[in-house]
């Protein structure tokens, strides 16, 4: 059950994209969710960054979690839905890394004040976005409130952990990781870990 007091919203796009676009839609929506955060927090607040894809932490501790999920409709059309959530006066009391809550920030404000700037930063970026045409335009906006280019990380994925450092991510999206070899690996979807900061 969710708790009262933290925003969930969620956001259905039908035919969102081609399917070899889609892949930058996770960007996009952590840009309009980080601009939203920014935008309510107050001056003096610890750094507002997006860890890889889209987890928004405030002083490297996480502070919204981000799902997308895809189904294909009657008719060939393809639904995505974009859930998101923001901690603003409760979050989880365990978890494996570090999290926080708005509140802790002297961000004293409610959920419909928070979805009222989510909504005006979802729609901004996703003009940008353009149905994935300005998927290079949404990575540079990425990159400028990325947390942890040039630090050494794990990836987990389904069936192996990977470590190395970030290298940053490529034009559409994938994050690079170089290894300890020099090879720098393209990555479409892990878990990522700080080394010294989870």
């Amino acid at each position: 059950m969710s708790e009262p007091g933290n925003l969930y919203a969620s956001l259905l796009l039908i035919d969102a994209a081609p399917a070899h676009l889609v892949g930058s839609l996770p960007l996009a929506v952590a840009i309009a969710v980080h601009g939203a955060i920014r935008s309510v927090l107050p001056a003096g607040s610890p750094a507002i960054e997006v860890k890889w894809p889209n987890d928004i932490l405030i002083g490297r501790a996480k502070t919204c979690g981000i799902l997308i999920e895809g189904e294909m409709l009657p008719g060939g059309r393809h639904a995505l839905v974009i859930g998101i959530g923001i901690n603003i006066q409760h979050k989880p009391e365990t978890a494996p890394y570090g999290v926080t809550r708005l509140a802790d920030h002297r961000a004293g404000i409610t959920p419909e004040d928070v979805f009222a700037y989510l909504y005006r930063e979802m729609a901004q970026v996703l003009e940008v976005w353009d149905e994935g045409r300005g998927t290079r335009e949404v990575t540079r906006l990425w990159r400028r409130v990325a947390c942890g280019i040039g630090e050494n990380i794990t990836v987990n994925l389904p069936d192996r952990s990977l470590t190395g450092r970030f290298a940053g991510i490529t034009d559409d999206g994938f994050l690079q990781l170089e290894t300890t070899g020099g090879v720098v690996l393209p990555i479409a979807a892990g878990d990522v870990f700080f080394h010294g900061t989870e």
